[in-house]
């Protein structure tokens, strides 16, 4: 049996705890070597470093990472950890930029590393079964209702109000993702509107209108502002009835009559993403679409800009 690879996850946020140490805890691919984090302490006994260049001066082996950081700092951790050699697995979004991540991907492969944007998202349940389901059907238009507590979900992350930290987009294209995934055509963005708060860098809502080269309509509505009942739906008009994809995608319906699940696949959105990392790091092949943050990149070009109330947690 082949030894698991000995991973680092850098960036000890939320995302990391609830998500990355249990997928890696039952992950027959890796063992979890070391945490790397500018703030914390060490952690079930694992060793802990305060940034990516002290754990490459230590004496600890390892063959990859997972960067879980804001992203506005990826790119130069991930660039640091293709250099070393180390296969690289980058959170969504995976990076600030665009170029950032096509840079990226060309020290990949001259480094002739495994890097993988794991859009986690696209792993959810019913995600897969929609791709399938839709791709025989005649697509009539797609809307997408995206709107969560920020309060709720994304306390004390100052972050994701900054340049580069995509606002109420840090949800949003987790959809992206999805819908990006499932229709069978390439989207682009024809207008948007973006909602700033007054004392903020980055939008708290979007309204954003696409087409697929069909002109098939996609309209999303983003909001983080939303109270009581959160909403992660996509709904997909077809000549053979309406698809629904609930729960961020976990939950798929037809006509409103849910689908079960196949229980006989392994479920769960990011141990799905560590068995991939693994067999893609065994085959020496990497994974790098920017198809969702391009079309984040495009509403901002695209956008109209409203200035909202002042934000405060």
């Amino acid at each position: 049996m082949t030894a698991p690879f000995r991973l680092a996850v850098i960036g000890m946020g939320k995302i990391a705890h609830d998500q990355h140490l249990p997928a890696i805890a039952d992950s027959k691919y890796f063992e979890l070597a070391a945490m790397v984090d500018r703030r914390g302490q060490a952690e079930q006994g694992v060793p802990f470093f305060g940034s990516v260049e002290d754990l490459a001066a230590s004496d600890l082996e390892i063959d990859a990472v997972a960067i879980c950081t804001p992203p506005q700092v990826r790119h130069d951790i991930a660039q640091f950890a293709l250099e070393r050699g180390w296969h690289t697995l980058l959170e969504k979004p995976p990076g600030a930029t665009l170029a950032e991540v096509v840079a990226l991907r060309e020290t990949a492969k001259d480094r002739e590393r495994t890097l993988f944007t794991a859009w986690h998202s696209r792993y959810a349940a019913g995600v897969e079964p929609a791709r399938k389901w839709l791709a025989n059907r005649k697509i009539v238009g797609a809307k997408v209702t995206w709107r969560e507590d920020v309060r709720v979900w994304h306390p004390g992350q100052d972050w994701i109000w900054q340049p580069g930290g995509f606002g109420v987009f840090d949800p949003g294209i987790n959809a992206l993702s999805i819908i990006t995934h499932i229709l069978p055509h390439p989207l682009f963005v024809v207008k948007s509107s973006l909602a700033i708060p007054a004392n903020l860098s980055a939008p708290i809502a979007a309204q954003v209108s696409l087409r697929d080269r069909l002109d098939v309509p996609v309209e999303m509505d983003l909001d983080f502002r939303q109270e009581g009942p959160q909403h992660w739906d996509i709904e997909v008009q077809t000549d053979a009835g309406v698809l629904k994809l609930g729960s961020g995608g976990a939950v798929l319906s037809l006509d409103k009559a849910e689908v079960a699940e196949d229980a006989s696949e392994l479920r769960g959105e990011y141990p799905s993403i560590y068995r991939k990392f693994g067999a893609m790091i065994r085959a020496e092949v990497s994974e790098v679409d920017v198809s969702p943050l391009r079309l984040v990149a495009d509403a901002f070009l695209c956008a109209s800009f409203e200035v909202v109330d002042e934000f405060h947690e």
